[in-house]
């Protein structure tokens, strides 16, 4: 349909890191928008593409992964060259420049100017969903599944804040071109994140 905001993004290269995680869930999703999905695990891989979904699973192993894989620094290289980055769960843990709780020489890629405690809502069998208000969404609220997810404990200057809990706890936040939600929308069938991850991809494509 001519004007369809999805329609625009059927030429968009997206990737996915594929090292450990809901990968396919975040495939399927964005395939459903219109998307062209990679799945990326060597740094000539992540070269094909114009923008990177981090998935949920489990931080440490993702790091651990992206160090032998050689994807730490092509992806940290990327993020200071401007590309689009959605981060969810585990993912905004990798995006976040400060951690709280992490293992013992767990690294980061970096980028969002947040301090992200890890495992902040407790075990697997404490996960919960919720409805968010989203204003940069739009008037209605987002269902989204929180499953031993981060939470920001201190935002930078340089991030802004999306959505909160009702408690106050911050749990979306972006900066420049990067996005990091603690939560999994991709679970839900909640698009509007992605689809506003791919349209900060059409623009910077």
């Amino acid at each position: 349909m001519a004007g369809d905001p999805l329609s625009a993004s059927k030429a968009l290269r997206v990737g996915v890191l594929a090292l450990q995680g809901d990968v396919r869930e975040h495939a399927t999703l964005l395939t459903g928008l219109g998307a062209e999905v990679r799945l990326v695990r060597r740094p000539e891989e992540l070269a094909l593409v114009d923008g990177l979904v981090i998935p949920g699973g489990e931080s440490s192993v993702i790091d651990k992964l992206s160090r032998s894989f050689g994807m730490q620094e092509p992806v940290r290289a990327a993020i200071t060259e401007g590309m689009p980055m959605l981060g969810t769960c585990a993912g905004l843990i990798m995006l976040a420049d400060r951690l709280v709780d992490a293992i013992d020489g767990q690294e980061s890629f970096g980028g969002l100017d947040v301090t992200v405690r890890r495992n902040a809502f407790g075990r697997q069998t404490e996960s919960f969903e919720a409805q968010l208000d989203v204003p940069a969404l739009g008037a209605e609220p987002v269902r989204v599944a929180f499953i031993r997810g981060p939470v920001v404990e201190a935002v930078g200057d340089a991030a802004s804040v999306l959505a909160s809990l009702d408690d106050g706890r911050v749990v979306a936040v972006e900066q420049g071109n990067l996005l990091g939600i603690s939560f999994h929308p991709e679970i839900t069938g909640e698009t509007r994140f992605h689809e506003r991850f791919l349209a900060r991809v059409r623009a910077a494509a």
